[in-house]
């Protein structure tokens, strides 16, 4: 695949190096990192870094004319230039249609570039440029990249604002919404938390919860809408353990928002704990055991359901439950 990638941007910067005038044609371009995984965007750029440079270092400069003044193209593969001048003139120049999710997740790159001017042309252009694009294309890259970016150390809130501002966007949220609900694998979980910093799923949280097909995502559905608000990782800190010892470990730094939809307790209480996967029904014995007092006859009616639960670690939670009830009301 490399030999492939290598092939295609020498074959195109060859083309614009021809002096013809005639911008060339990007088809096997996009086509061959449409292929391309974004699991290691980092890994690709640097490798269409090295094709740019060995394709300058190789090609033949056209005739020189006194009268001609250099006028260079810029295009999407410009992006992965190692010339800070030109990857904010590139997203300066771009409109328009993103030719696939590969160059879509270059552009969202450059909010974390290492040039501040970069940055800030990447917040002023990505916006325009989703709207634009394929909102399948986009929500690939927001479910790749949306897990990872408290470890992007150089984009600044509002890089990160800009995520959600497009995550927001009718046509991109829809597709964001099937995709949570749809998708068999992949850390949809921690997408559902990211974009929890916004409203636009909140109404959605209802159908997440009952039809996604990962638990994890179902089960994050579930304690969203039982806790009232969308909890997500802001960072993390540094925690001593043993400074003697200069031992310790990074805790995560938790922010919440109340949510904007809200569905009675008890009725989401039920459904979570008849869920098909244990993983969400503990997030309901966990619930219940918090709001044993405000549920009266349905708390122990619900304990009884997860203490005769198949999976010992549900069983555990509704046995504790009912426990707790016993001591509060012992027999006469």
């Amino acid at each position: 695949m490399e030999d492939h990638v290598l092939s295609a941007v020498s074959e195109f910067v060859a083309s614009l190096n021809s002096g013809s005038g005639v911008v060339a044609d990007m088809t096997a371009l996009v086509e061959v990192t449409s292929s391309l995984p974004l699991s290691n965007l980092e890994y690709w750029e640097r490798l269409i870094r090295s094709g740019l440079y060995q394709a300058a270092a190789h090609a033949k400069p056209a005739k020189w004319k006194f009268w001609d003044k250099p006028t260079p193209f810029l295009t999407w593969i410009d992006l992965c230039s190692g010339d800070g001048f030109k990857r904010e003139r590139t997203l300066r120049i771009l409109a328009g249609r993103a030719p696939n999710r590969f160059f879509f997740a270059m552009a969202v790159r450059r909010l974390n570039d290492w040039v501040p001017q970069v940055r800030s042309a990447a917040r002023d252009q990505l916006p325009s440029i989703a709207v634009a694009s394929n909102p399948e294309d986009v929500v690939d890259v927001l479910c790749a990249v949306l897990p990872h970016w408290n470890s992007w150390g150089r984009s600044e809130d509002e890089g990160r604002q800009t995520l959600l501002t497009i995550a927001s966007t009718e046509s991109i949220a829809q597709v964001l919404k099937s995709r949570l609900i749809s998708a068999a694998a992949g850390p949809l979980a921690s997408v559902l938390a990211q974009v929890g910093k916004s409203y636009v799923l909140d109404a959605h949280l209802p159908q997440i919860a009952s039809s996604a097909i990962q638990p994890s995502v179902r089960a994050k559905a579930y304690r969203s809408l039982l806790d009232g608000k969308a909890t997500w990782v802001a960072g993390r800190k540094w925690e001593w353990t043993d400074i003697r010892y200069c031992q310790g470990h990074f805790m995560p730094m938790l922010c919440d928002r109340p949510l904007t939809t809200k569905k009675p307790l008890e009725e989401t209480l039920r459904a979570a704990s008849s869920d098909r996967s244990a993983f969400v029904r503990r997030v309901a014995g966990d619930v219940l055991i918090r709001e044993l007092e405000t549920l009266g006859a349905v708390g122990f009616q619900l304990a009884n359901i997860l203490a005769s639960d198949g999976n010992p670690s549900v069983a555990e939670r509704g046995k504790f439950a009912l426990k707790k009830l016993s001591q509060k009301c012992p027999a006469a």
